[in-house]
């Protein structure tokens, strides 16, 4: 009786995960460039864009013109950078040593934002962020949601 062996898909491989936290690092810290913006008056519109649009629909409501607002901006941007780059050196040395805990660690951060963030989103009256974090999810989650494999 001869055994079949399925190749495991390209997606599920460790090398294409380990580059694909290079991926979840971008998707996590660009954000982070965006909202620092929002700290300066002179600067602020592609937060307070971003902001607009991700509070649907966009109609201008959004403002930084309070300063804790822009403090809230400030703070937002750091933690949003200071995370991608987290993922990004992860997906290193780090990951060659240790894959499996560092793709649990990394969908764990990214598991509690979407929680944390969405029920936020909804308990200030922006539920139609929930549908942008599903997206944003999606994507920084991809194939880190299976474990990987060697072959």
């Amino acid at each position: 009786m001869s055994m079949s062996l399925t190749p495991t898909p390209r997606y599920r491989s460790l090398a294409f995960q380990k580059r694909y936290l290079k991926f979840t690092a971008l998707v996590v810290g660009a954000f982070g460039p965006v909202f620092f913006l929002g700290s300066m008056l002179p600067t602020a519109e592609p937060a307070r864009w971003t902001l607009d649009l991700l509070s649907w629909p966009l109609d201008g409501a959004q403002s930084f013109a309070a300063a804790t607002t822009r403090f809230l901006s400030a703070l937002t941007g750091g933690f949003l950078l200071g995370w991608g780059v987290t993922i990004w050196g992860m997906s290193g040395r780090l990951f060659d040593a240790a894959p499996e805990p560092v793709r649990r660690v990394v969908l764990s951060g990214i598991l509690s934002w979407f929680v944390l963030d969405s029920a936020g989103s909804a308990a200030s009256g922006n539920a139609s962020n929930v549908l942008f974090n599903i997206l944003v999810l999606l994507l920084a989650v991809g194939p880190l949601w299976w474990r990987g494999s060697k072959s």
